[in-house]
C-alpha cells in the first residue's frame, strides 16, 4: 500500500510542477489517466489480506431516499441529526466524537428520509487515513449529501472535503460527462466532436486510452470536454449526487459574512443548537432529492393523502408505482386511472409508460 501512496504522491507532485498550457496537456492528461488508476487501486485492494473494496459502515438502507452527513469532526454534525431527527448522537467539544455510523429518519412532507451522521474524515481519507474509507464508502450509497461546514473556516475545509470526495469518484453537483465512449475489436482510436475542442485533441486522448490499455474505440464529444471527463467515462465508477453545503454555527459570525455565504450557490446557513433555518434546510434537501409523491385512491372511496408511494424523480411511470406497491401488481395490471398535473382529463385512463408528477392520484384497475 505504502508503494502505491507514494506513486500517488509523486504524480501529484509532478502535476503540481507541470505548468498548464497547451505543450503540456498531453502529458497532464496521461498522469490524470495514471493518478486514477492508482486510486482506483487503493479502494480496491487486488492482495487477499487487503480488506476488500472500500467497505462501509453496515447500515441497513430504510425509507425512501438516504442523506449522509460528512464533514470534518466537531462542526455540529451529531447535534444537527439530533435536531433534526430526535435520535441520540453523542455530542461534545472534543473532536472524533462520533465513531461509528449513526442513522436517524426524518418523516417530511410525508417521505422516510433516511439521515446517517458518519464520522469525521480527515485529510487523507482518500488515501485510506482515519476512517476516511469507510466513512467515503457509505457516502457513495447515499442520494444526497450534506457537507457541512464551520461557519468560521468554511471555504477551506469545503475545499478539502471536496477533494476527499473527487479522489473517491463521487462527483457533487455535476451531471454525468455528455460523451460517447465505444469500445470496438479493430480500427484504432476513432475520436469525433460536434463543437471546437479546445481541452481535447486526438494525441490526449490515444495518450489517456493506451494508459487503459485501449487501442481501438469510438469516441464522440457533444461538448468542450477535459481530460477528467473522460478518465471519468472510461473508469465507469464515478457517481454523480446532489449536494448542500451546510454552513452552521452562523450565530458565531456577523451579519455581512452571513450575506456573502447566502449568495453562494448549494449553500444553507443554519445554527443547529439555536435550531436556526433548520425548516429552510429541510425544504432545501426536499428540493435537491427531487422525490414524486404519488397518492393511491381505492376504488370506490377517497384518496389517502397521508401515506404517499415515494417514487424518484428518475423513475416515476405508472410501472414503477406498481413495482413499489407488490411485485407481482404489474403482471395483473389492466390500465391505470390518474388524476393531477400530468394528465389533461380528470380522471385520465393510462397505460404503464406514463409518467407521473408529484401529487398526482391514481387507481390501479386489474385485469379480472
Amino acid at each position: 500500500m505504502a508503494t502505491v501512496m507514494q506513486k500517488i504522491k509523486d504524480i501529484e507532485d509532478e502535476m503540481a510542477r507541470t505548468q498548464k498550457n497547451k505543450a503540456t496537456a498531453h502529458h497532464l492528461g496521461l498522469l490524470k489517466a495514471k493518478l486514477a488508476k492508482l486510486r482506483r487501486e487503493l479502494l480496491t485492494p487486488t492482495t487477499k489480506g487487503g480488506g476488500g473494496a472500500g467497505e462501509g459502515f453496515d447500515v441497513t438502507k430504510s425509507g425512501d431516499a438516504r442523506v449522509g452527513l460528512v464533514g470534518f469532526p466537531s462542526v455540529g454534525k451529531s447535534t444537527l441529526l439530533n435536531k433534526l431527527t430526535g435520535t441520540f448522537s453523542e455530542v461534545a467539544s472534543y473532536e472524533f466524537t462520533t465513531l461509528t455510523c449513526i442513522p436517524g429518519v426524518i418523516m417530511y412532507r410525508g417521505a422516510k428520509i433516511q439521515l446517517l451522521d458518519l464520522p469525521g474524515i480527515i485529510e487523507g481519507a482518500k488515501d485510506g487515513k482515519g476512517r476516511g474509507r469507510q466513512v467515503i464508502s457509505t457516502a457513495r450509497t447515499c442520494n444526497c449529501i450534506l457537507i457541512v461546514l464551520d461557519a468560521i473556516k468554511p471555504i477551506t475545509h469545503k475545499r478539502l472535503i471536496e477533494k476527499e470526495l473527487e479522489g473517491f469518484g463521487i462527483r457533487l453537483n455535476k451531471e454525468p460527462p455528455n460523451l460517447t465512449f465505444r469500445k470496438k475489436d479493430k480500427g484504432g482510436i476513432n475520436f469525433t466532436s460536434t463543437v471546437t475542442n479546445t481541452l481535447l485533441d486526438l494525441e490526449t486522448v490515444k495518450a489517456i486510452c493506451s494508459e487503459y490499455r485501449i487501442h481501438n474505440a469510438d469516441i464522440t464529444l457533444r461538448y468542450d470536454a477535459t481530460a477528467d471527463d473522460l478518465i471519468d467515462v472510461i473508469e465507469g465508477s464515478r457517481i454523480y449526487m446532489p449536494c448542500i453545503y451546510v454552513v452552521n454555527k452562523i450565530d458565531q459570525i456577523t451579519l455581512e459574512e452571513l450575506e456573502v455565504l447566502d449568495r453562494l450557490p448549494h449553500y444553507c446557513p443554519i445554527s443547529a443548537h439555536l435550531e436556526w433555518n433548520l425548516d429552510g434546510l429541510l425544504e432545501k434537501i426536499w428540493e435537491y432529492l427531487n422525490l414524486t409523491r404519488i397518492y393511491t385512491k381505492p376504488k370506490g372511496m377517497n384518496p389517502d393523502y397521508d401515506d404517499p408511494v415515494i417514487l424518484s424523480s428518475k423513475r416515476r411511470t405508472v410501472e414503477d408505482f406498481c413495482h413499489r406497491i407488490h411485485k407481482d401488481m404489474v403482471k395483473q395490471f389492466k390500465y391505470a386511472l390518474v388524476w393531477g398535473s400530468s394528465v389533461k382529463h380528470k380522471p385520465q385512463r393510462v397505460g404503464k409508460e406514463h409518467e407521473l408528477d408529484d401529487e398526482d392520484v391514481v387507481q390501479i384497475i386489474k385485469k379480472v
